[in-house]
């Protein structure tokens, strides 16, 4: 069977973690502040706060940044739900703007439309590993006084103009989940340049404390432990050669998929992208819909997956919010389908893909 997703891990990364645990330091230890340095030094910002996971990431972003009830934050419709949800746990009201049918980012056009006078932030998502329009989304921003926070989750590495993702907006988001480009079993990371948004974050993620027993706002348990960023420590040595292999498998993929109705990724000019996840769209031209063809890869012993098969603006819990329409997302959601491209991909295993994928269509 050839997974979806498979993180890449070896005895480097079980030798990181087992000196932590000998060591027991196992939270707030050495390890995160060297993690922190060397993840934000990697993304070109001052400061790298480490959390728990992405969505941990996202809500201590937004609470920093004074985000609350009352307040609206232009995400996109199609992303994964925390992008959407981190707003909602800071009282305040996501607005979905739909999305660019080539690159499934948000729509720089859809952002200008959202903004108004209730708008505090906007959320542009990196989705797949393809970094956003990050400039124009940014002058919007920059004309009416309100943050950008890049979503990069799933962007580890990325750039756009020949900068990194995380180090454009006022804050950069990332989750290191085992499925993204690097992993810390869980994890997230904040990057920024801004000094005074770190510390609010550092005091967030760790109950509001100024200092020890000495609590100035409410916060949360948001830390990352030792073990997790030792583990991150040996993944950001190698980040760039496993999205090197992510390029190459999806670089295969481009050259050899040829079935009828089956739509390749658009990768735009003057942005490195690292293909977090391969997505094809399945149109009506071909001669099976989108599910049976998961099924029948899945019957060739090919994993595959749906990123994603609902909309945010969609899913029940938002049945009651102000409806938008978002026809974009909505058709990328019954299209779209997610093809192997972990570095743990073969050669081999890319070429038989390519050739179940063209028998079938």
């Amino acid at each position: 069977m050839i997974p979806i997703a498979k993180p890449s891990l070896d005895e480097e990364e079980v030798d990181a973690v087992s000196r932590v645990i000998r060591s027991g330091m196992l939270a707030k230890g050495p390890r995160v502040e060297e993690f922190e340095r060397g993840f934000s030094v990697y993304c070109g910002t001052k400061h790298g706060v480490a959390m728990n996971s992405g969505t941990a990431a996202l809500h201590a972003a937004l609470l920093a940044l004074g985000i609350g009830p009352g307040d609206e934050v232009i995400v996109p419709a199609f992303t994964f739900f925390a992008t959407a949800s981190s707003v909602c746990m800071c009282g305040a009201t996501p607005v979905f703007a739909d999305v660019d049918p080539d690159t499934f980012n948000i729509s720089v056009d859809k952002v200008a439309e959202a903004v108004n006078q209730r708008t505090k932030a906007v959320i542009g998502v990196h989705l797949f590993g393809q970094p956003f329009d990050v400039q124009p989304i940014l002058e919007i921003c920059d004309e009416r006084g309100i943050p950008l926070l890049e979503d990069a989750a799933q962007a580890h590495g990325a750039e756009y103009h020949g900068k990194k993702t995380g180090s454009m907006g006022m804050a950069g988001c990332f989750s290191f989940y085992p499925t993204k480009n690097m992993t810390t079993g869980e994890g997230g990371m904040v990057t920024t340049s801004d000094m005074a948004l770190s510390s609010r974050m550092r005091q967030i993620i760790d109950h509001g404390q100024e200092k020890k027993y000495f609590h100035t706002r409410i916060g949360y348990n948001y830390r990352m432990t030792d073990m997790a960023a030792a583990l991150g420590l040996v993944q950001l040595k190698k980040l760039d050669r496993m999205n090197r292999r992510r390029r190459e498998i999806a670089s295969h993929y481009d050259s050899h998929i040829r079935g009828r109705g089956i739509e390749r990724p658009v990768a735009t000019s003057d942005i490195t992208h690292v293909y977090h996840q391969y997505v094809v769209k399945v149109t009506g031209e071909c001669p099976i819909s989108r599910d049976q063809l998961a099924a029948y890869l899945l019957k060739k012993g090919i994993g595959t997956a749906v990123h994603y098969p609902l909309t945010v603006h969609r899913q029940p819990v938002f049945s009651g919010s102000k409806s938008c329409v978002c026809p974009v997302s909505e058709e990328l959601s019954r299209t779209v389908l997610s093809l192997p491209v972990h570095p743990g991909v073969t050669d081999q295993e890319c070429k038989y893909i390519c050739e179940v994928l063209n028998e079938v269509t």
